[in-house]
């Protein structure tokens, strides 16, 4: 039998039919394809005939013009008579401040839409910034910390621009609250995008480096969500066929960055897991790394992730040996799902990152074991990662997560 085949079998066998999954079908009109930046031209001309007449822009600094996005975007905004306010302050691991002064660029200038292009932290902020202009009476720190619930948006356009978060088709958005130390993210169903682009050409530019950490963060989420213990069947199928995918596009990278066909099956893999974790839900390891960048908020989210994922797989081994051996059959071909070769299993996965240059620890990247409690403490007072520990398939507790921090260090 295939592995991937064992792998469905062995979650079926762990699955009863009699629990009532809720299987989340929204769908986000999205153009995937090489060019489909040109389809920005429909877009805008849609958004004109629903009556958008001025839109807000929210970017990073620099790589919107330099990936060729933003000539495409201001031309269709312009042949269509759209006015925009161009916002291009977003920096990794966006804060509440910038989404501040965002949205009220946004409300002076009177839009009625927002228009995201970047990866992640434009996009994600651009989802919070949304609901700002459409509720302009709460805040941003109202709305991630869980004092309001966002109940309506402006119509949001994500242009993607890398392969790591999934967040153009999704309903989910992270914007850390810098004074407070905390990273925490909102769910919501009126912050899924309503048109999206992932065009590979304009991920082409993307530095080798960043390319890796983007993918990264797709193989946790898509790894997340098919060991959560709340996986459904389509979370599962679509977050194990995106592992499959990284695995086996990102070396293609490392000897060619403008490989137009392993940029499209990368960016189709982090799709794939962002409607897998909508499928389902990650849980421990991202639940760790959002605390260090919020800590440390120009670490790159791909990296935090990596550098923790072996001490959460060498704690999540043993409750799921099969189901986790089949799930990592194309990165560590030879495990037989059993709990007597966890530190087999940790130890391909440590070689598989080797392999993309990642063998940092938690002190390569700026932390102290003295950060261990403040990290757990950010972790437990952020609503919503308390929540995530839950969906773990191994029984987790503020020690053992600790213990996962310290492990990270070696």
């Amino acid at each position: 039998m295939a592995n991937n085949d064992l792998g469905r079998e062995i979650w079926k066998n762990n699955f009863s039919i009699d629990k009532v999954k809720m299987l989340r079908l929204r769908s986000t009109n999205l153009f995937l394809g090489l060019g489909a930046i040109d389809k920005i031209f429909d877009i805008a001309k849609n958004l004109k005939r629903d009556g958008i007449e001025k839109v807000l822009v929210v970017t990073g600094r620099e790589s919107y013009v330099k990936c060729g996005a933003w000539e495409k975007v201001e031309s269709a905004l312009r042949t269509h008579n759209i006015g925009y306010a161009l916002y291009n302050k977003i920096e990794p691991n966006p804060d509440a401040d910038r989404a501040e002064e965002a949205a009220a660029l946004g409300r002076k200038f009177g839009a009625q839409a927002v228009v995201g292009i970047g990866g992640g932290s434009p996009n994600d902020a651009a989802k919070g910034i949304a609901v700002l202009l459409a509720t302009p009476e709460i805040s941003i720190r109202d709305i991630y910390s869980y004092k309001v619930r966002a109940q309506k948006a402006v119509p949001i356009v994500a242009v993607n621009t890398t392969h790591g978060t999934g967040t153009e088709i999704n309903r989910f958005s992270v914007i850390s609250i810098p004074e407070r130390r905390i990273k925490p993210g909102i769910v919501v169903d009126c912050i899924y995008p309503k048109y999206a682009i992932d065009d590979p050409v304009l991920m082409s530019t993307l530095p080798v480096k960043q390319t890796i950490y983007t993918s990264m963060d797709a193989f946790n989420h898509a790894f997340e969500s098919v060991t959560s213990r709340s996986v459904t069947p389509l979370g599962f199928l679509l977050g194990q066929e995106s592992i499959r995918l990284v695995a086996r596009y990102l070396p293609l990278i490392l000897n060619d960055a403008n490989d137009l066909d392993a940029r499209y099956y990368l960016v189709y893999a982090a799709m794939l897991a962002g409607v897998s974790f909508e499928n389902s839900a990650i849980h421990i390891t991202h639940a760790m790394e959002h605390p260090m960048s919020a800590f440390k908020p120009d670490l790159p989210h791909g990296l935090g992730l990596s550098v923790v994922l072996p001490s959460v797989l060498r704690a999540i081994y043993p409750a799921e040996p099969q189901l986790i051996s089949s799930v990592l059959a194309s990165i560590v071909p030879d495990l037989k799902g059993t709990g007597a070769e966890t530190e087999t299993a940790v130890a391909g996965l440590k070689k598989w990152l080797a392999g993309f240059g990642i063998t940092e620890t938690m002190s390569d990247i700026g932390f102290k074991k003295n950060d261990i409690e403040p990290l757990i403490d950010s972790l437990y007072e952020t609503t919503g990662l308390t929540e995530a520990i839950g969906f773990c398939p191994a029984e987790l507790n503020r020690e053992k997560i600790a213990e996962m921090f310290r492990q990270s260090f070696c």
